[in-house]
């Protein structure tokens, strides 16, 4: 069985994802953002490369049942009932409701992640959920690929310790789990912070852009660890809760 964490998706191609169980981290924040919208009682969350995309959906299901969200740049996009702050997710906002989701890094991940045997959305907030599915995955004999979505394609350190954390958990008393040298540093990363998550992304050039930029608070929601036990799968073009 092969364990990989692939850096950026803009380059990967439907060889590398085929038959295999992807995941995909994007801590700050899409990930942690799509985990609290269907703990909180979401129907589904749909991914979009852009914004006119996730727009021009809306008005074909109505908008009495969808919530458009997302960001550009990390700012709230105008006209969006939402932005990409996973606070903003509550029961209260979006119980119910399709969410059409367009963001800078994660939304492109999973979608260039399509044709994948199974589908995942990974971050710290359902460590635990997601990584007793990956463990399945691998004791099964199916090879995993964990797919950082990194930011504007450049690597970051808050999707590599996550992913780090995801690959020690997965090898863990498992024997016959190869891994590429991208698993071995992610794990590295991860070891070096420990349990101090909230110290990683604040040392992370992107959780310090987000902190210039406002939204401080949003880094101690990604750095919750098991906030949200839920398993995000992608399947027939939307992101819905395993088991639903």
């Amino acid at each position: 069985m092969r364990l990989d964490v692939y850096f950026g998706y803009q380059q990967l191609i439907p060889a590398d994802v085929a038959g295999r169980v992807v995941a995909v981290i994007d801590v700050l924040r899409a990930s942690t953002t799509i985990a609290a919208a269907l703990a909180n009682g979401a129907r589904a969350v749909v991914p979009f490369l852009t914004s006119d995309e996730a727009v021009a959906q809306s008005k074909q299901l109505g908008r009495a049942d969808v919530l458009l969200a997302g960001e550009q740049k990390m700012l709230p996009i105008p006209g969006f009932d939402l932005g990409n702050s996973p606070g903003e997710f509550s029961p209260e906002k979006v119980a119910g409701k399709t969410v059409l989701l367009t963001t800078t890094n994660g939304s492109g991940a999973v979608l260039a992640a399509q044709g994948a045997r199974d589908i995942v959305v990974a971050s710290y907030v359902n460590f635990s959920a997601v990584s007793a599915m990956l463990r399945t995955a691998v004791r099964s004999g199916t090879d995993v690929l964990i797919l950082c979505s990194g930011h504007e394609r450049r690597f970051t350190l808050e999707d590599a310790g996550c992913a780090g954390r995801y690959v020690r958990a997965i090898q863990k008393g498992l024997n016959g789990v190869a891994t590429n040298d991208g698993a071995t540093a992610c794990a590295l990363i991860d070891r070096k912070y420990g349990e101090n998550i909230a110290k990683l992304l604040q040392n992370s050039q992107h959780g310090q852009a987000l902190i210039s930029a406002g939204f401080g608070d949003d880094l101690a929601l990604c750095a919750g660890l098991d906030s949200f036990a839920v398993v995000p799968v992608y399947s027939d073009r939307q992101i819905v809760t395993l088991g639903t």
